[in-house]
């Protein structure tokens, strides 16, 4: 059976490096659990381990994922990392304690429902400065943060954006400073204090190590690097991150000698993906099909451990990959190993068809 294998001591470690290495930066950060999406034999290790009281928050982006965080440690502050719907603000209020918001009747709907529960929601403004995914648009700040100020169960705690993520939008100490420079004016203009400037994420944490982040930026939301080891900056290791928390494994229901090439007319019935096979230099070849499919992770997000083997095609549920034309190390029932990315471990998490091993 397919597996993901998952080592919870590896993630916690990266998350006790983490604290070590931001700390003293003066930089709280939230850890963003959305690969696991709401797995809870690794949410439970990771969030009754005592590492977990250095962190400032716990954000996820599905309400899903929220709730079962609150059932395993109802006390934790969480954190809502996406712009609500204003038809789940109820679940919003009652499952995070802070939420990332850029529209007005959001935020409004938000503070009738606070109201209603009782409770005091906390705000954080997201604002657009170049990935033109969410934020309210610069020439309109001023007046968005008058008018949340003036509602009663809302509690305005910073300001924030997003870079590297839709587009790719490099963070660099321009932006950041931008972004700080909007916190100084609505300060001053409004008389408050913002507590959080929430610009950094796991592809601007070698900013950090370069010096290169201002003063006043003050907040980190961690995914990739808490749980992978890597910063998309450049998608190398960060610092001494462990990059080996998940591994995948698929079993091998066959291993057959055939042919390169498929014999017959080639229609639009086919479903999945197939490598080039133009390119292979010869005409047959040992083919092993592993018990996966695009119904469960792409296998472009998946590096084989054993470069010699190579990706031949994929369906629903099985791929193929072609092992060479002599075959001493492969029989069926036997295992292909892959590293996987982000994106595969977040898929593979999801799906109810894989097996996940807590080692």
């Amino acid at each position: 059976m397919a597996t993901l294998h998952i080592h919870p001591e590896r993630i916690i470690g990266n998350i006790k490096k983490l604290n070590d290495f931001l700390k003293p930066r003066g930089i709280e950060w939230t850890l963003v659990t959305k690969i696991l999406n709401g797995y809870k034999p690794i949410l439970e290790k990771i969030l009754t381990d005592p590492v977990i009281k250095q962190v400032h928050s716990v954000g996820d982006s599905r309400i899903s994922n929220l709730r079962a965080i609150k059932e395993i440690k109802p006390d934790i502050v969480t954190v809502y990392i996406k712009p609500p719907a204003v038809n789940q603000a109820k679940n919003v209020i009652q499952y995070a304690d802070i939420s990332l918001n850029s529209s007005f009747e959001t935020i409004k709907q938000l503070d009738i429902e606070a109201r209603k529960q009782g409770k005091i929601h906390r705000v954080i403004v997201m604002i657009e400065m170049g990935e033109l995914r969410e934020g309210v648009v610069r020439d309109q700040i001023l007046d968005f943060y008058e008018k949340i100020f003036e509602m009663e169960n809302i509690n305005v705690i910073g300001i924030g954006t997003n870079l590297g993520c839709m587009y790719g939008v490099e963070p660099t100490y321009d932006k950041l400073i931008q972004l700080s420079l909007y916190k100084q004016l609505i300060e001053t203009t409004f008389k408050v204090k913002l507590e959080i400037v929430s610009s950094g994420s796991s592809i601007t944490l070698p900013l950090v190590s370069m010096n290169k982040i201002p003063k006043g930026v003050s907040h980190f939301r961690i995914g990739e690097a808490a749980f992978l080891g890597i910063s998309p900056y450049d998608g190398k290791k960060f610092r001494n991150l462990s990059t080996n928390a998940f591994t995948f494994s698929a079993d091998i229901v066959e291993l057959e000698k055939k042919e390169v090439v498929p014999d017959g007319k080639i229609g639009d019935a086919a479903i999945g993906e197939t490598a080039d096979y133009n390119k292979i230099e010869y005409d047959e070849s040992y083919r092993a099909i592993a018990d996966f499919g695009e119904l469960d992770v792409d296998y472009r997000n998946l590096i084989p451990k054993d470069d010699k083997i190579n990706f031949v095609g994929t369906t629903s549920d099985m791929t193929v990959y072609d092992i060479g034309i002599r075959n001493g190390q492969y029989k069926v029932g036997d295992q292909l190993h892959f590293n996987p990315n982000y994106m595969a471990v977040a898929r593979l998490t999801n799906s109810k068809y894989m097996t996940k091993k807590v080692l």
